[in-house]
């Protein structure tokens, strides 16, 4: 090979071919002197590459398998039939075109009495009541018509008038009078109406028909979370059912698990036959509907975790929601092995919250406020449903993640500005009459009916069929302390406590206030000595405005209990 220099002159150079064989000795000499320069060894690792299905592969396990088909277990499940429900209507609605021409001119006649004159008028007739639309004539102000919904109530002899100035959308205002005969609105139509059957919403629930009596359908899954309010008697728990039904009727038990809380003891017993389809509940538990208050406080927290391993699943997997997440889990792109599964969707009833609140306060509150902030994107829905909506019980971190808001009749302005933030619930006609706030507006609809024996008997038939070994289990709820307490144990317990742990036992209940008198010391020093025995076991956890339950009973069983906390090094 010849190379030409600087100064111009060409250089001939030999070139020489090594054998692999020499190459390999050249390397190992470099080796040799380099380890002999450098007295310390320097290893270096490479990690090894996680293994990753290429698409390829994926498209192969789909083609060899099919998509993953949750529905596989329980394949021979079948919907129940629409011949279960009822039909309660008459037929459809009545006109009764003197009615509609009477309400007209005494409409009419009483806004000319106060000089209001309108242009024109026009009549909507829905299941419960009709809205009456009036166009005011130009220079006619809103606020005049507004402020004589009570002389409009008194000329038509009517219940409930409701003013709406103006209605959202049109250039009228919108009058609704309540119907002479008003119509029952069946479950039935609901769930055979187009609408509902061939609805592509996640969570469809039909919650009834509008004034233009047409069918209203709406997404649980993009509420996010309901808040049901209203007086006793006035239709919440047919309406939790009615969403229910509504759910049962369009969604498979492997795609929803329902977890029911129902203070009253009575209210949604007949869901308990369909317990191994589509309840879900805690290790361990017998029952799956929770009625006990303590039990609701440790499926909160339960829920809570199960919110949080979801969290993690959806990071892994590297998707934003649980549409996402199960779309990707369906398509095999995401191993069973490393902890994924097919998530259903987990829907928290709560029948009475007004109860839970009175009796376990934050306990209760913080992680329902929890789960309504966060726990939307991996499908955890609640529903809470109250007679009582005031502030002390629907607090104002619950309400900012209630959007949607379902009220029925109310006593008062207060409680419907408590629940809807507008008034007009406390004009409602009652039974199953309803306004529903999807968060920017207010539907006036009429709930549709479903009696005690279409839910048994929608529960009989799916109880019947082929079911899972056991209801969903939910995660086994983390308990702090020793024993389940709440409380943490401080490095060592107060000089007083064994004066105080006799007070208590001697007295049979725990109480602060008590060792504060008896032992003449300050209220916070007496709390943090209750503490302490709640944390060693002496007595039980807080239960609202009941006295803490005493475990130890007697004055021999409590010097055995302090000889032990010497011999623990605590006392």
């Amino acid at each position: 090979m010849v190379e030409e220099t600087s100064n111009g002159l060409e250089l001939e150079l030999e070139e020489t071919v090594l054998e692999p064989e020499e190459i390999k000795v050249e390397e190992e000499k470099v080796e040799t002197e380099a380890t002999s320069e450098n007295e310390e060894d320097f290893e270096v690792t490479i990690p090894d590459e996680e293994v990753v299905l290429a698409d390829g592969e994926m498209r192969d396990l789909v083609k060899e398998f099919g998509p993953y088909d949750p529905k596989l277990e329980l394949s021979s499940y079948k919907l129940p039939s629409i011949d279960l429900l009822e039909d309660y209507g008459g037929g459809g609605i009545q006109m009764n075109k003197e009615e509609l021409e009477l309400n007209k001119n005494k409409i009419i006649d009483t806004l000319q009495n106060y000089n209001i004159e309108i242009s024109k008028i026009k009549a909507t007739i829905g299941p419960t009541v009709t809205l009456y639309e009036i166009v005011p004539a130009p220079g006619v102000r809103i606020s005049k018509i507004k402020n004589l919904e009570d002389d409009i109530a008194l000329n038509l002899a009517a219940l409930g008038i409701r003013i709406i100035a103006p209605m959202p959308g049109k250039g009228t205002i919108g009058i609704e009078v309540p119907n002479s005969s008003p119509d029952i609105v069946s479950m039935r139509t609901l769930i055979a109406s187009d609408k509902f059957q061939n609805s592509k919403m996640e969570l469809p629930v039909a919650l009834g028909k509008t004034i233009s009596n047409e069918t209203f359908i709406a997404d649980l899954a993009k509420m996010p979370h309901l808040l049901m309010a209203g007086a006793t008697g006035q239709g919440k728990s047919v309406g939790l059912n009615a969403i229910l039904v509504s759910l049962l009727y369009k969604k498979h038990p492997s795609q929803v698990k329902f977890v029911l809380v129902d203070p009253k003891k009575v209210e949604l017993t007949l869901f308990n036959k369909i317990e191994r389809h589509f309840l879900a509940k805690l290790p361990g538990e017998e029952d799956a509907i929770i009625t006990d208050v303590s039990k609701v406080v440790a499926t909160l927290n339960s829920l809570c975790i199960e919110m949080d391993n979801r969290y993690e699943m959806l990071k892994d997997a590297m998707v934003r929601n649980i549409v996402e997440y199960n779309a990707k889990f369906v398509a095999r792109k995401l191993n069973p092995e490393n902890g994924h599964e097919y998530l259903p969707y987990i829907v928290l009833v709560i029948d009475e919250f007004a109860d839970l609140i009175m009796t376990a306060g934050k306990e209760v509150e913080m992680p329902i406020a929890r789960l309504a902030q966060l726990a939307r994107a991996i499908g955890i829905h609640l529903i809470v449903a109250t007679q009582r909506p005031s502030v002390n019980v629907i607090t104002g971190i619950i309400k900012a993640n209630f959007p949607s808001r379902v009220a029925f009749r109310v006593t008062s302005k207060i409680d419907s500005r408590t629940i809807l933030d507008a008034g007009g619930a406390d004009q409602l006609i009652g039974r199953g009459d309803m306004l529903f706030s999807p968060g920017n507006e207010l539907i006036r609809l009429q709930c549709g009916f479903v009696d005690t024996p279409e839910v048994d008997a929608i529960t009989e038939y799916i109880g019947s069929q082929r079911a899972y070994p056991d209801a969903h289990l939910l995660p086994e709820p983390e308990l702090d302390g020793d024993g389940g307490s709440s409380k943490e144990l401080d490095e060592s317990l107060d000089p007083l406590f064994s004066d105080a742990a006799e007070i208590i036992v001697n007295a049979g209940q725990g109480s602060a206030s008590n060792i504060q008198r008896k032992l003449k010391i300050g209220y916070n020093r007496a709390g943090r000595i209750i503490d302490q025995m709640e944390a060693t076991g002496l007595i039980g956890p807080h239960k609202g405005s009941k006295p803490r339950e005493v475990y130890v009973q007697d004055v021999f069983a409590l010097e055995q209990f302090l000889q032990n906390l010497k011999e623990k090094g605590l006392l």
